[in-house]
């Protein structure tokens, strides 16, 4: 693969990169959408109770709002061996190189993990309902599946890139939630 300096952030790696970038800039890629297609079996479920974590899913017409991260030169190798071990664990995604639109106009190529449709872990198109039920009971090896999906959710909104979808599907994965305390 040649040396790219991008990564493509629509998940997780909005929040928590793992890494410090060099520079951060709000992108957009056409042709992929956010969705949670991929059956979590360590960070956010187990194999005996999956969570569900969220994918690039192919498809025609859409558009993923995200971040374009840059890796440091010096930091490049290092950042590549960490992104690879958290988001290659499974072989659920594959790497692809992309385009994307950065909202200060320049368009850059970028690493991005993109789910693999054939893969045992794929699980696109569950209705809401299916994934907030999914959502509220997982807990993997990173946490409770319910915090990534309410940290995505407000980070996205953070950054002005509220996604409607996952607004939905937390305050449904909230009512299913015991209460505090």
């Amino acid at each position: 693969m040649e040396r790219i300096d991008w990564v493509f952030g629509y998940g997780s790696l909005i929040w928590d990169p793992g890494f410090s970038p060099a520079e951060t800039v709000p992108a957009r890629l056409s042709g992929y959408a956010r969705s949670f297609c991929l059956k979590s079996i360590q960070h956010r479920g187990t194999e005996a109770l999956p969570g569900l974590v969220l994918g690039l899913d192919p498809q025609d017409g859409a558009l993923c709002q995200g971040l374009a991260l840059r890796i440091a030169p010096a930091d490049h190798d290092r950042v590549l061996a960490d992104l690879r071990a958290r988001e290659l664990v499974t072989d659920a995604y594959r790497e692809a190189i992309l385009p994307l639109a950065l909202d200060d106009g320049r368009r850059v190529q970028a690493l991005a993990y993109v789910m693999r449709r054939d893969h045992w872990q794929y699980a696109g198109g569950l209705p809401a309902d299916e994934q907030a039920r999914i959502i509220a009971r997982a807990h993997g090896g990173r946490g409770p599946n319910a915090d990534y999906l309410f940290n995505t959710a407000a980070h996205l909104a953070q950054i002005g890139m509220a996604d409607d979808h996952l607004d939905a599907l937390s305050q449904a994965v909230r009512a299913l939630l015991p209460p505090p305390g």
